[in-house]
């Protein structure tokens, strides 16, 4: 006699319903654990030159606009020998950068702040992306995975700061502001450029409308002219500093992080490379010094 056929094990829906629940909330408790709740009272301040990137912002910004046929080589060739310093010995001359920064913000004259905001996004991805120090980026990254703001402090205009934050992925950023008026430069400064003493200035500022503890507070830079800024928080950073800021912050026993490894012995080679782009490409990177007329 044939056995009646085996009765089909009818899946148990409702077990599986209840595998799916607990799953989905495992899953849930994992995302919460990884999520750092925020911290409100603490955040980081980072330079843009050569700290955050190899080089001088501006000059990159300037020497895309060169390309971009917002002035002719001839305005800027006299200049082209400041940017060839800084590139060589990757140290702040106080009066080649503000002369610089200060020129800079009188070509735009007469451009409306759109067509410059557009021209900065594509320059950044052709000229600075590949010059972000990787240390210093992962520095930042430390400070946001604890929770913390980090804004960028520097005296490069604005709008470039902006778009390098933003692509960063940091909270925001403070920068000279160039005047415009129904959305067209003007040429003139808003006040005076962002540097020195004008960056601590700004940090306090920032600080005490976003309710944070500068003793809680991080700052990072590769020059003795943010020493203003580096002193008014708790945990000061020199990166890639130039003489004067090691020297300072060994005294006071600040950290010093150097990410140019591997690119110093390069630098005597640096120089003829230099010289010999001071007609090309240098000279265009220089044209931030243009004078007014």
């Amino acid at each position: 006699m044939t056995p009646p056929p085996a009765r089909r094990t009818l899946p148990d829906l409702r077990q599986r319903s209840v595998l799916a629940g607990e799953a989905a909330a495992a899953a849930a408790e994992v995302e919460a654990a990884l999520d750092t709740p925020p911290d409100p009272e603490a955040a980081a301040f980072f330079d843009v030159d050569n700290t955050i990137m190899q080089g001088a912002s501006i000059f990159h910004l300037a020497r895309g606009l060169h390309r971009r046929k917002f002035f002719t080589t001839r305005e800027i060739a006299g200049a082209a020998w400041k940017q060839a310093y800084f590139r060589i010995v990757g140290v702040e001359d106080p009066e080649h950068v503000a002369d610089a920064r200060n020129s800079a913000l009188a070509f735009i004259a007469g451009h409306t702040v759109t067509e410059l905001q557009e021209l900065s996004e594509e320059i950044f991805d052709e000229a600075m992306a590949h010059r972000i120090w990787p240390g210093t980026r992962a520095q930042a990254q430390l400070h946001l995975d604890q929770g913390q703001r980090v804004w960028l402090v520097t005296a490069a205009p604005i709008e470039i700061a902006q778009i390098i934050a933003k692509r960063l992925g940091l909270t925001g950023a403070m920068g000279t502001v160039a005047e415009h008026q129904d959305g067209i430069y003007t040429g003139r400064l808003v006040g005076d450029m962002l540097h020195g003493p004008a960056k601590a200035e700004a940090v306090r500022a920032l600080a005490a409308r976003e309710g944070l503890d500068l003793a809680r507070c991080s700052a990072y830079s590769d020059s003795y002219n943010d020493v203003p800024m580096l002193s008014i928080v708790g945990d000061p950073c020199a990166i890639n500093p130039d003489s004067r800021l090691r020297a300072h912050a060994r005294a006071a026993g600040w950290r010093v992080r150097d990410y140019r490894t591997g690119r110093k012995a390069a630098r005597a080679g640096l120089v003829v490379g230099a010289a010999a782009g001071a007609v090309s490409g240098t000279v265009a990177a220089g044209v931030a010094l243009r004078r007014r007329r």
